[in-house]
């Protein structure tokens, strides 16, 4: 008897990955869709998935804010995004039906870390946090291996932290908050401060100095709130190998030695950590949810 059959999409603000398969050494067929128009890009998408097997479920992890609430009327949608002309836009549902195939929904973060607990660097780990550094910011939580919701669903990218203007006078680029930690600290903000893009600057930069400064304020905000067991941080930005030990010693300054436990003190390179699935955790986090809708 053949292996139930899983489908999954990363949705991105650049780009749509499609994936189908059954676990990390099992992606039999993928394919990358620029995000350009949702009529067009969800077109591309249903003809990926109208060509492979029979599905037992397909799995969406999605860029947001989006509705998540099964209740609502626009469960499923994208909604208040800043991505020209992807507000209120349906997507769980409407590939639902359009496929005829039973559809699991969250944001790209949460997927990411199920991805993470299920296969990569939070195995056997209770809660965790996953955090993306690219074009955004966004973060997910998992308690109990389950992904935190409530009102609606952690925004971490939007965390308010201090700025101190004399030492970084940009204003920031968010639309929304200006100055809140994606406006400081994603890649179009390095972009817009530096006039480089992250990976053009070299690893003395001084972006580094304030790029660490500035996540580990919101790591250690995170880390007195959720206390989670471990914290992965991916995303293009984070590709700069030199962020992860002056993000560490960063978080250890700044919690002046409040949180005495091993995990911060002694071994805090086995806390925070790259992810275990490396780029592939959205998508392989998006075919963990639809492993545990079936």
């Amino acid at each position: 008897m053949n292996a139930p059959l899983y489908g999954a999409i990363e949705a991105g603000g650049t780009k749509f990955v499609c994936a189908v398969g059954t676990g990390p050494h099992d992606l039999r067929s993928t394919t990358r869709i620029p995000t350009t128009t949702p009529e067009e890009t969800l077109r591309h998408v249903r003809a990926f998935f109208e060509a492979q097997p029979t599905l037992t479920a397909l799995g969406v992890g999605s860029f947001g804010p989006v509705d998540l609430q099964p209740t609502s009327p626009t469960y499923g949608y994208i909604t208040s995004t800043p991505k020209p002309g992807w507000q209120n836009t349906d997507l769980a549902k409407h590939l639902q039906r359009e496929l005829k195939v039973p559809v699991a929904f969250d944001t790209d973060v949460n997927a990411a870390a199920i991805g993470e607990h299920r296969w990569g660097a939070a195995q056997g780990i209770g809660s965790c946090l996953y955090i993306t550094v690219g074009t955004g910011i966004g973060g997910g939580a998992l308690v109990n291996g389950e992904p935190v919701q409530g009102l609606v669903h952690p925004e971490m990218g939007h965390l308010i932290i201090p700025h101190d203007r004399t030492r970084d006078p940009y204003a920031g680029f968010c639309p929304f908050h200006g100055d809140c930690l994606e406006g400081l600290a994603a890649g179009p903000a390095l972009l817009d401060r530096w006039g480089k893009p992250a990976e053009a600057l070299p690893p003395d930069h001084q972006a580094w100095a304030l790029e660490a400064h500035y996540l580990a304020l919101a790591l250690v905000n995170l880390i007195l709130t959720l206390s989670p067991e471990r914290i992965i941080l991916g995303g293009g930005v984070m590709h700069q190998e030199v962020l992860f030990p002056m993000i560490r010693a960063e978080v250890q300054t700044l919690l002046n030695g409040y949180v005495k436990v091993p995990a911060i003190t002694d071994t805090i390179e086995a806390y925070i950590v790259p992810p275990g699935l490396g780029d592939r955790a959205g998508i392989l986090g998006a075919l963990a949810l639809a492993m545990r809708q079936a």
